[in-house]
């Protein structure tokens, strides 16, 4: 017998299948095939990329030339672009606007072959502090609405480049997905003057069943409401809204706990492709009570379909409380 659960933030039900629940042996490993061909963000091929916008670099070495350690670039294939006006205008019924925003890549590290969970600690953290950074000058921008990081790993996920990266985008307005999980908080503050986020961590806290990891600053958990298989979400224990608000001693832990469990990820369930989305509030929010900045992984175990697209349900196969427990299980 299947379960349904639905999501409190999104108002979403998911089916979970618990009677056949599928274990990581259930899924087939995803085949890596290496790509030929010279690599733009390997060090000494720095003239194939845009010139750099940032980057932490070792001594006095000079701005796009090796010698980096984490670099932000410009998209060479940007969806927005930076120059130009909105200009925004009515075409009959429809809406319309020039495609200004902001499209930068985060080249985590020099190495072509070391993904995030291989980095040391101290090269997480670079990582995490690009992000904080660019955020927090893009900001100044009074066009953009919304600043939305994430990244893309394995070609089932989207990735277009082996070396690892990360994206940022800032957009003129603020995506459907995050205003519904502005509305849907706002309206669980309304009715218990509470942040549904903050309850949700409480109760994960509590139970302890779908906790994956667990540091002073943030806690990893497979969603109750889970729409993916393998699925889990790291949360600051403090309440904030915003990620680029995150302070010295948070990317410390937020870096640990990123790298371990995307470790654990890699290991349980043979180097999947993934997604990973920073979550946060918009650029013009003031630090909100009823919502909770916070990074949501999915592996790429299945495919959504028929089902899936007709009904705005998700069908998992495997409950959270399973993929919580093999991932906090893995050696590492």
């Amino acid at each position: 017998m299947a379960e349904l659960r639905r999501d409190p933030i999104t108002g979403r039900w998911v089916i979970i299948e618990i009677d056949k629940a599928k274990n990581p042996s259930d899924y087939e490993a995803e085949k890596r095939v290496k790509r030929e061909g010279v690599c733009p963000f390997c060090p000494g091929n720095e003239k194939m990329t845009p010139p750099e916008i940032f980057a932490y670099r070792e001594g006095d070495t000079k701005p796009n030339a090796p010698g980096w350690q984490t670099r932000v670039i410009p998209n060479k294939f940007p969806a927005l672009r930076v120059e130009g006006n909105l200009d925004r205008i009515g075409v009959g019924m429809f809406d319309m606007m020039n495609g200004i925003g902001a499209h930068e890549v985060i080249i985590e590290n020099p190495d072509h072959n070391r993904e995030l969970c291989d980095l040391m600690d101290q090269e997480v953290e670079q990582v995490l502090w690009s992000y904080r950074n660019r955020c927090l000058d893009l900001k100044g921008d009074k066009r953009f609405k919304y600043i939305l990081i994430f990244k893309n790993y394995g070609v089932s996920a989207g990735a277009s480049l082996e070396h690892p990266h990360s994206q940022l985008i800032a957009l003129p307005i603020i995506p459907k997905r995050v205003v519904e999980e502005l509305r849907w908080a706002e309206r669980y503050f309304e009715y218990r003057d509470r942040c549904v986020f903050c309850d949700m961590i409480h109760q994960e806290i509590d139970e302890r069943e779908r906790v994956i990891a667990e540091n002073k600053s943030f806690i990893a958990f497979a969603p109750f409401v889970s729409r993916f298989p393998f699925e889990f979400t790291i949360f600051p224990k403090i309440h904030s809204a915003e990620f680029s608000y995150i302070q010295k001693e948070e990317v410390v832990d937020l870096a640990r706990i990123l790298k371990e469990t995307l470790l654990r990820m890699k290991l349980a369930l043979k180097d999947p492709s993934y997604n990973f989305i920073v979550h946060t509030s918009p650029i013009d929010a003031k630090e909100r009570a009823d919502y909770h900045w916070h990074i949501e992984i999915m592996p790429r175990m299945g495919r959504s379909a028929g089902f899936e697209w007709g009904t705005g349900f998700y069908l998992n196969p495997t409950p959270p409380e399973i993929a919580a427990w093999a991932l906090r299980e893995v050696s590492l």
